[in-house]
């Protein structure tokens, strides 16, 4: 996820296969919240299942042990009888979904998870892997995973409790650290201790006592001393000889706890000099930093995590940076932030704007021989010249302003800005933004503006050839094998050597475009292929369209790029009137959703004259040079009004760049229901798992909102392809649920009615539907490409969703239950590969990267389960990130070569450029698709006057609002059957 914030938060896999609470797979009674899309019309349960039977072409309604035939289109479009597909036998709805081959087993002591998540005591025990792909030519690569030798000596757990509280990790760590120091030969039997800065203690071996509590007194910030008591208690021992079942694959429990002890062990190791330890990375100023502007800057760091792979366990270590508060007087940070002179008032919107930049952050008040450190609550709302607070029990009170210059001899230069509020509400501390300094080594987590972002990119991008000399730098000032807590009491060595690996570049697919022959024939090279003089395989149809120009431009200079526009569509193939259905429609940008309705007034008005029954089919739009308009353009015409529509940066409208001209056309065919190009073997009938029987592709991913947000709901996407068997066309449906939620909630649910019984709903059940359709086939295989789930939440996201795919099919139909393969797609990882040689242009592409095509399923995948990793585009900048593909489950019966090669095939039917694509298009579409739910529901919070709440902050919530589920605006009908999305 996110920020496409989506799984493992902070950017890592997350923490173990199967962990956290497994789910529950509860019965579905509440209907869904928020399906943007319209339901299928409220029926019984006969009712549905006679509706979806009486699609069938050529076939009756099934036993519960068979299915429809399966159908097969060849070229022509024709489509033969295929002997029938064996079924498995309905379950019956409440049950948990599972497969005969995958058996579910207890759980032992499940972690607790989120109480948002479904519970079950039970788990789906991933497929095994079944051998090792063989297609492509053969190559070897390097990885930045390093090996590390266990050691005999098993890790003891203890439990910390700091009292009173401390909630920094910081402080938690310093405050550990004395202990140890102080204590380490009298109590602690001068053992060492590694820490995660939590609740959890490790030791190479027993402490001499089960129980103890310690007394740690530590110099605070203000020159004062306070006393902490230190609980530490026994809790368990981690047996290494488990994990090395596991590793060995003799044993199928990941014993993740033991990991993750080795885990904190190097990480203790690794954290030296001071630096920052945030989530699985560490950060310091000896990497490097910089400013990326408004008050904010970079530092750069590494991250490393420890991870089970098929030759032993594996450190992970990449290079990383992340955002950090500059170190300076807050009134500076203010003016960088908001861009302003801070001699005029702030604005209430700019107030709220700078409290939620500066909630939690930790501020120094500084005088001779005095520093003293306070957390920013809030931002006052009256200024500081305006603050009073009572100076004794007479009621008699002081002002702020005077009471720094009297006891302080300091006079305020901005007493109209508004106060920073430490402590409490009941007993607040005011204290003046001039006088208090940002404290160093804050990491900044809410979202960078698109300066900063560039900045950051800029800043940060490595090539192959640098990242890897940088990740040997890292492994080299480590030291690890020289630490005495790593080598010596737990005896674990890190070979610091990057690990190679016998890859594979698999063969790029065949794209057919219009017309016969080999012309019409690309054969793709490096991960990309041009379309000069070829025409779109299915050129869409644009007959009635108009223009809104909302920028500064001259109706003439508008005029000439929209003709280059248009000219370029029918050259590719798309039937397009070459007149518009209305003249151009100027307007300020103020009136942005007023000019909309006009438009689609007077093209509504016209077609009623001219053509009957008709609607306006696209709308070009030239946005203004403001920022903010897109999210309400988009919700106004695909939510409200029913248009497709284009929308055209001005700085483009000058250019006349035919290679824009060219990028926007495949996306205007795709909008307008059109095809650019399809895979060649699935139009000869010759793509396996697809083409041999109906088969319907799903994609699926949740995006959170952005850090900061905190009542803003998360947006469920699914997507599902419509043109069997080409693949290349999908529908996508959204839906809002609760904030940071990963499983999707809406996939299938039943209400009850007392007329009409019970009511079936669900994105899975509308897809399916419109499959059927559309192919005139019911599904008989399913593959599902699930994005945006950290390892931690495999389990729990599977036992729901299966659950939920398998009772939407059983609505359908009595005895309908298609064979389904579910894929978790993550792209969140931090394994990176790089050439064996550099510069080599046979084994790389021209930015330094590996090829496209680059799959990895041996050395450092999992030791035992069905995984890859696919590097299925080529780089442009810095280093490319392969994909992770994980199979969860899998009734189809895939080979590793099949939904690897698959997988690859599908990365070039991304629609909107002529490249392949880093994930599988399904998992990218639907992601495209919650962002745009996302724009729906930041639209329809701004009005036309361009104002917004969260002081300026795009519309966003922020935590002064009241926190709940908003439903995602419904998708127009006109707009919902194609990819609007695009």
């Amino acid at each position: 996820m996110s920020g496409r914030g989506r799984g493992g938060g902070g950017g890592g896999r997350g923490r173990g296969r199967g962990g956290g609470q497994p789910s529950q797979s509860h019965s579905q009674d509440a209907g869904g919240r928020g399906n943007a899309a319209p339901r299928v019309p409220p029926q019984t349960v006969a009712s549905t299942v006679t509706q979806f039977g009486n699609l069938s072409v050529g076939s009756s309604t099934p036993s519960p042990s068979t299915a429809p035939a399966a159908a097969r289109a060849t070229a022509a479009g024709t489509v033969p009888q295929q002997p029938v597909m064996q079924q498995n036998p309905v379950q019956t709805p409440p049950a948990p979904v599972v497969s005969a081959q995958q058996p579910i087993t207890k759980a032992a002591q499940p972690p607790q998870a989120s109480s948002a998540a479904p519970t079950s005591s039970r788990i789906i025990k991933a497929p095994p892997r079944t051998g090792y792909g063989t297609l492509g030519r053969k190559c070897v690569i390097r990885a930045n995973h390093f090996l590390v030798d266990l050691g005999e000596k098993d890790p003891y757990q203890y439990d910390v409790t700091i009292t009173p509280e401390v909630i920094s990790k910081t402080r938690s760590r310093e405050i550990l650290k004395l202990l140890s120091e102080l204590y380490k030969q009298s109590h602690l039997g001068n053992m060492l201790l590694a820490y995660d800065g939590k609740k959890s203690a490790f030791a190479a071996g027993p402490l001499p006592f089960e129980s103890k509590e310690f007394v740690v007194k530590l110099n605070e910030s203000n020159g004062r001393e306070k006393e902490f008591k230190v609980n530490i208690k026994f809790v368990s021992r981690k047996d290494l000889h488990h994990l090395r079942q596991f590793l060995s694959g003799r044993q199928h429990d990941n014993p993740q706890e033991t990991i993750q002890a080795l885990d904190v062990v190097l990480r203790e190791a690794a954290s030296i000099n001071d630096r920052q330890i945030i989530g699985r990375s560490l950060f310091s100023a000896e990497f490097g930093k910089g400013v990326l502007g408004d008050g904010i800057e970079y530092w750069k760091g590494f991250y490393q995590s420890l991870r089970p792979t098929q030759m032993g366990l594996s450190l992970n270590i990449d290079m990383s940076a992340r955002a950090f508060y500059e170190t300076k007087l807050v009134t500076e940070f203010v003016g960088e932030f908001l861009g302003k002179d801070l001699m005029r008032p702030l604005s209430d919107q700019e107030r709220i704007k700078v409290k939620r930049a500066l909630r939690g952050v930790r501020v120094e008040v500084r005088r001779e021989n005095y520093m003293r450190r306070y957390k920013v609550q809030a931002l006052t709302v009256q200024p500081t010249n305006q603050l009073t607070f009572p100076v004794d029990d007479t009621g008699k009170t002081m002002s702020v302003v005077q009471y720094f210059r009297e006891k302080y001899n300091i006079h305020l230069r901005y007493p109209h800005l508004p106060a920073i509020q430490a402590g409490s509400d009941a007993k607040p501390t005011y204290l003046p933004m001039e006088i208090c300094r940002i404290a160093g080594g804050q990491r900044y987590a809410l979202k960078l503006n698109e300066k900063q972002v560039t900045n950051f990119l800029r800043a940060t991008c490595q090539r192959p050839l640098d990242r890897e000399a940088s990740i040997k730098n890292t492994m080299v000032s480590n030291n690890y094998n020289a630490n005495p807590l790593v080598s010596q009491a737990f005896g674990l060595a890190v070979k610091e050597q990057l690990t190679m690996i016998d890859a594979r570049v698999l063969p790029p697919p065949h794209l057919k475009y219009h017309g016969t022959g080999a012309g019409s024939e690309i054969n793709p090279s490096v991960g990309q292929w041009n379309m000069m003089n070829l025409k779109m395989i299915n050129g869409g149809t644009v007959n009635y369209w108009a223009i809104a120009n909302f920028s500064r431009h001259r109706e003439d200079a508008v005029g000439r790029f929209i003709h280059g526009l248009v000219t370029m569509c029918q050259n590719r193939g798309i039937v397009f009137n070459p007149q518009p259905l209305i003249p151009m429609y100027n307007s300020a940008p103020n009136y942005i959703e007023k000019a909309l309705v006009e438009i689609h007034t007077q093209c509504t008005a016209q077609l009623q004259k001219v053509a009957p029954g008709n609607s306006l089919q696209l709308l070009f739009v030239i946005l203004p040079d403001a920022k903010g308009t897109y999210p309400r353009i988009k919700r106004v015409c695909e939510t409200e009004l029913g248009i497709i529509s284009q929308c055209c940066q001005p700085k483009n409208v000058m250019k006349l760049s035919n290679q824009y001209f060219e990028n926007v056309a495949m996306k205007i065919n795709v909008k307008v229901g059109g095809r650019n190009s399809v895979l060649a073997a699935a139009l000869a009938n010759r793509l396996p798992y697809i083409t041999e029987r109906p088969t319907i592709i799903f994609g699926a991913d949740v995006t959170h909102p952005s850090p900061g947000e905190d009542s803003s709901p998360s947006i469920a996407a699914v997507v599902a392809s419509m043109d069997w068997p080409q693949v290349t066309k999908y529908k996508a449906l959204v839906s809002a649920q609760p904030h940071r939620q990963e499983i999707i909630e809406d996939l299938y649910s039943t209400t009850t009615d007392a007329r009409r019984g019970v009511i079936h709903t669900g994105l899975i059940r509308e897809l399916l539907i419109s499959f059927k359709k559309s192919t005139g086939h019911k599904p008989h295989r399913i593959i599902f490409y699930r994005d945006g789930v950290s390892e931690g939440q495999f389990n729990e996201v599977l036992m729901s969703e299966m659950d939920k795919i398998r009772k939407a099919c059983a609505s359908l139909e009595e005895g309908y239950m298609p064979p389904v393969t579910f894929i978790v797609v993550q792209k969140r990882h931090h394994t990176r590969f790089f050439p064996m040689k550099h510069g080599d242009k046979a084994s790389t592409d021209r930015s330094g990267n590996i090829l496209p095509g680059t799959v990895v399923d041996t050395k450092i995948c999992h030791p035992t389960e069905f995984d890859f990793y696919l590097c299925s585009h080529a780089g442009i900048q810095g280093t490319s990130r392969p994909t992770h593909y994980h199979v969860l489950y899998d009734e189809n019966k895939f080979t590793p070569d099949g939904l690897q090669n698959l997988t690859n095939c599908l990365c070039y039917t991304y629609q909107r450029c002529t490249r392949s694509v880093s994930i599988v298009p399904p998992a990218y579409y639907a992601h495209l698709a919650a962002f745009r739910a996302r724009y729906y529901m930041e639209g329809a919070e701004l009005s036309d006057s361009g104002s917004s709440h969260g002081g300026g902050a795009g519309g966003r919530a922020t935590r002064d609002r009241v926190a709940e589920v908003r439903p995602v605006p419904v998708i127009h009908e006109n707009v919902k059957s194609v990819m609007f999305y695009c």
